[in-house]
């Protein structure tokens, strides 16, 4: 039984796009149905194959941004304009269209509904993909784990799911959201333009004695930097797991 669960996420399917809907000018969530989807971990990922009509293909994987929930599955995909993938994806698939997938994969990085501690999540960019399914598959299974959301992000127009977020971390919802800006801060808020540093992070995540579960994605960077903070501030090492992604236009 282990060795066919196994082989089945091996396995290429072919999915058909029920939807796509702009997250932000630069990024396009698209909702897939995949029948004989096995169903997924909030934080796993999925391999994406295009293959052109000479026979050529290439692939390349992305975070699953949507709770587990029967045949249909969101991937959120940031445009790079020198990409291989990403074009198509963000900018010309349409509703209808196939296309290949493969997973769920991965199994360190995840969360379950069922575990109780504190959850602080730290994203960098597009890094805020697993992490937002990871706050849809809490408010999905009702679960009590109290959350918070650092999000870095270079403007406020490239920030994703900011409506969808401010809307669940009203209302005394057990979710917490700090938004940090690098490049351009609105006008008024309360930190310049700044990477995180030491003091944000002071402020705005769980403290070390909570001993929150803590998960940290975006560019290489920016993960190396956080995690070396928050166990200079007294976090675990062993309860920071990290996801990671380069220049090449793959996970997240």
């Amino acid at each position: 039984m282990a060795r066919a669960t196994v082989l089945g996420r091996l396995t290429w399917r072919v999915a058909t796009v029920a939807a796509v809907r702009d997250e932000t000018p630069g990024a396009r969530t698209l909702v897939l149905d995949v029948p004989g989807w096995p169903g997924h971990l909030a934080g796993q990922h999925l391999d994406v194959r295009l293959t052109a009509p000479d026979g050529y293909s290439t692939q390349r994987s992305y975070s699953i941004a949507s709770a587990s929930g029967g045949d249909r599955l969101e991937l959120t995909v940031e445009l790079l304009p020198d990409g291989e993938v990403s074009p198509y994806l963000a900018g010309v698939l349409a509703p209808g269209d196939p296309l290949e997938v493969r997973g769920p994969i991965g199994g360190w990085f995840v969360w379950r509904p069922e575990t109780p501690e504190p959850v602080q999540l730290v994203a960098g960019g597009s890094g805020v993909v697993p992490l937002m399914a990871m706050i849809r598959a809490r408010a999905a299974a009702g679960a009590d784990a109290p959350f918070r959301l650092l999000y870095s992000a270079r403007e406020p127009g490239t920030a994703l799911y900011r409506a969808e977020l401010d809307r669940l971390s009203t209302g005394g919802s057990g979710l917490e959201v700090t938004y940090a800006y690098t490049r351009r801060a609105p006008e008024g808020w309360g930190r310049p333009a700044a990477r995180v540093d030491a003091d944000l992070l002071a402020r705005a995540v769980w403290p070390p004695e909570r001993e929150p579960a803590v998960f940290v994605c975006g560019p290489t960077g920016f993960v190396e930097t956080v995690a070396d903070l928050l166990v200079s501030a007294g976090h675990e090492p062993g309860l920071i797991r990290t996801e990671r992604f380069g220049p090449s236009g793959g996970r997240p």
